[in-house]
């Protein structure tokens, strides 16, 4: 596994088709890799919000509650978040002449994630949260890079399948998030204490 990140971070354009060749089912992906890493984030966003807090106006909150449901959240919507973003690039790809496969579109999106879940670090400390998100920034690179290797989209056509697909995986993500962080507010609302 730290083979796989090392490479698929510092040199995606020959790690992709590796993993292309691969061709690992769905299931064992998400079970040897995104399972596992999608912990550092949530085991992050707990200890930072739960444990270390956070300051608004100069108080300092913190809370168990708190950091479950940064935890919870976190780890559901990137698991989350892979699935469906699988879900809308399997869908797409006979739109844009590429190859429909789920292993393959799940395999993408899963080692794009790669950044995000090794940045995930950052959420130890709130005020470093952003770190976390700039990584994210890497992981669309990879994304778009990974089209063409693992769904076999025609190059004129990489950009348009690459853009469409964002669009659809930002709006899942922002409802899936939301509605998520909302129903576990409900649970830990009690959480919080200032310090």
């Amino acid at each position: 596994m730290i083979e796989r990140i090392k490479n698929i971070l510092i040199s995606p354009k020959t790690e992709w088709p590796v993993i292309e060749a691969e061709n690992k089912p769905h299931l064992e992906v998400c079970t040897t890799y995104v399972l596992l890493l999608a912990a550092i984030p949530a085991i992050a966003s707990f200890v930072g919000t739960g444990v270390i807090g956070y300051s608004v106006l100069g108080v300092r909150i913190a809370g168990i509650g708190m950091g479950l449901s940064q935890a919870i959240t976190q780890y559901v919507s990137m698991v989350g978040g892979i699935y469906l973003s699988a879900f809308v690039i399997d869908m797409l790809a006979d739109t844009f002449g590429a190859k429909k496969d789920f292993n393959r579109a799940f395999s993408l999106v899963a080692y794009a994630y790669t950044p995000m879940f090794v940045g995930g670090i950052f959420y130890f400390l709130h005020s470093l949260g952003i770190l976390a998100s700039l990584a994210g920034l890497y992981g669309l690179y990879l994304l778009y890079l990974g089209l063409q290797p693992m769904m076999k989209a025609p190059a004129e056509k990489q950009t348009g399948y690459f853009v469409v697909s964002l669009l659809v995986m930002i709006v899942v993500s922002v409802v899936l998030a939301l509605v998520l962080g909302a129903i576990l507010a409900v649970f830990f609302i009690g959480g919080a204490r200032v310090l």
